[in-house]
């Protein structure tokens, strides 16, 4: 008697574990050919996508995206980005079956045959709608936060400026009512300076605040800040009095900065009144000017990179932790009515702001103040040796797509001494990478259709680890970083770049 065949252990198991698979509800597991078409359907893809089985197995697993993402390549994206590092991730909306939309989290895996064949993908998708609704409503909650304290300080603000310019026009409008009235030249004379000192003062008002609000334009060019302290001196020692003393502190060989001399000097001077000020009758200011290298946000939000320091030292009283936490607000200050207006710090930072650099603030009660401000440096080039950057014989690749901005990238690389290939976009870029093995160095903008900047840099760096990676935009860089995370994993430059910063990103390379 002929006995019948008994399922192997292991087919027990890949039933079993089938079975598990299938009846999952909290997940959609299902398999994709290597085209994409849906291969399998589980429990948890019909519960939130709301489709049978019968419905669905044999169509193209695209049918779930959005047009907007269909029309942006988006799931032939998703594929290939899959197939060629080991894996996709993705958050995004995607569509059911009665039309609505639900936020998903996305994973696809490759699976490959062991000669390495694909045999088609397994994709797992979580409904993470709740969770995405929560996040944005924590934003807007953020957001209205952020405008509630923005208005107060708004608030601050505009009764600063109504308290300080209905001042000087009082002055202005009394010395118009004397004119009217007075014959005697002396008193019209002293009625037209005192005018002429008031309209000076609003001026003045004016330009602080266009430079505490960012708005004060600044030419900007390299200049040695030692040289343009030594022309100012005079003015500096001319605003303490005889009894109170200002050291030069100076070291040599200090690389130039990116100032505008003006705001520069301004800066200085209100640091240097500010220092007279919190000192009784005598005392002793220091300018010390020194070149620094400074680490990774070791000063405030800088990069690392070297920088030309300013610390302007008081022997003055010093100021309180409270103090010193509102020192750069508008309008704040410590001083009797009618001896300051509470913008002079403001307007150094603004400018600070302005340059790219920093201020820094150190006091103690009883100490004395010290007050540094971080210029970045700038590295002496010229027209011999702006074409021998390190690594100028090394290959790079260009991606941008926009015409106008990648022929100029390839002209200033070129220039450069470098041997230049380009890509109008991320897909054609990768394709490149895989055919030139010698290119050393991935220049892309971030923002471009399809595939971003970030995106492509991820899958770059997994596939060629030494490959250095910098990232181009206009975009400020927080506010990338709020919608792409990974931007802080890569080497950044501001457009509009010219050939100085582009000199300089390099090198640091």
């Amino acid at each position: 008697m002929q006995q019948s065949a008994l399922p192997s252990v292991d087919a027990i198991e890949a039933e079993r574990f089938r079975q598990f698979i299938m009846g999952v509800t909290d997940y959609a597991i299902y398999m994709l050919s290597p085209e994409g078409v849906v291969v399998t359907w589980n429990a948890g893809a019909q519960r939130f996508k709301g489709y049978h089985p019968d419905e669905i197995i044999g169509r193209h697993f695209s049918m779930f995206y959005t047009d907007e993402d269909r029309a942006r390549g988006r799931p032939v994206l998703a594929l290939e980005l899959a197939r060629t590092t080991g894996k996709f991730e993705d958050e995004g909306w995607r569509v059911r079956k009665d039309g609505s939309r639900f936020w998903a989290s996305v994973v696809i895996d490759p699976i490959v045959d062991p000669q390495g064949e694909l045999l088609g993908f397994a994709k797992i998708t979580r409904d993470i709608t709740e969770r995405h609704q929560a996040a944005a409503e924590l934003e807007r909650a953020r957001e209205a936060l952020f405008q509630s304290q923005k208005m107060e300080a708004l608030g601050k603000l505009t009764g600063g400026i109504a308290h300080d310019f209905n001042n000087l026009l009082s002055v202005i409008m009394n010395g118009l009512e004397l004119l009217r009235m007075s014959k005697e030249p002396a008193t019209i004379a002293r009625s037209v300076d005192t005018m002429a000192r008031a309209a000076q003062r609003g001026a003045s008002l004016t330009q602080q605040l266009l430079a505490f609000a960012r708005q004060q334009p600044l030419k900007q060019e390299a200049h040695d800040v030692a040289r343009v302290i030594r022309s100012f001196e005079v003015v500096l020692r001319r605003a303490l009095p005889d009894e109170m003393h200002l050291h030069l502190q100076i070291a040599p060989d200090l690389p130039q900065a990116m100032i505008d001399p003006t705001q520069f000097e301004s800066a200085l001077l209100n640091l240097v009144v500010n220092a007279r000020d919190a000192m009784s009758e005598t005392g002793e200011v220091l300018v010390d000017i020194d070149a620094v290298s400074l680490a990774n946000h070791q000063v405030d939000r800088l990069p690392a990179g070297r920088y030309v320091r300013m610390m302007v030292k008081d022997s003055g009283a010093g100021m309180t932790a409270e103090t010193m936490t509102r020192a750069i607000e508008p309008f704040f200050t410590t001083k009797e009515v009618g001896k300051g207006t509470g913008l002079g710090l403001s307007q150094v930072y603004g400018m600070m702001q302005q340059c790219q650099g920093a201020l820094a603030l150190a006091s103690r009660v009883g100490e004395g103040t010290t007050v540094s401000l971080y210029f970045p440096a700038v590295e002496h080039t010229d027209a011999a040796d702006e074409g021998h950057v390190a690594g100028s014989a090394e290959k790079v690749l260009l991606v941008d797509d926009q015409p106008d901005v990648l022929e100029t990238a390839i002209s200033l690389f070129t220039h450069l001494g470098y041997e230049v290939l380009s890509a109008d976009n991320a897909v054609q870029a990768l394709e490149t990478l895989r055919q030139h093995p010698g290119i050393s160095i991935l220049f892309s903008d971030v923002v471009m259709p399809g595939m971003s900047g970030v995106e492509l840099g991820k899958v770059a760096r997994r596939e060629f680890p030494d490959l250095k990676i910098v990232l181009a935009s206009g975009y400020v860089k927080a506010a990338l970083r709020d919608q792409m995370p990974d931007i802080g994993n890569f080497e950044m430059i501001a457009k509009p770049y010219r050939l100085s910063d582009l000199i300089r990103v390099l090198k640091a390379l």
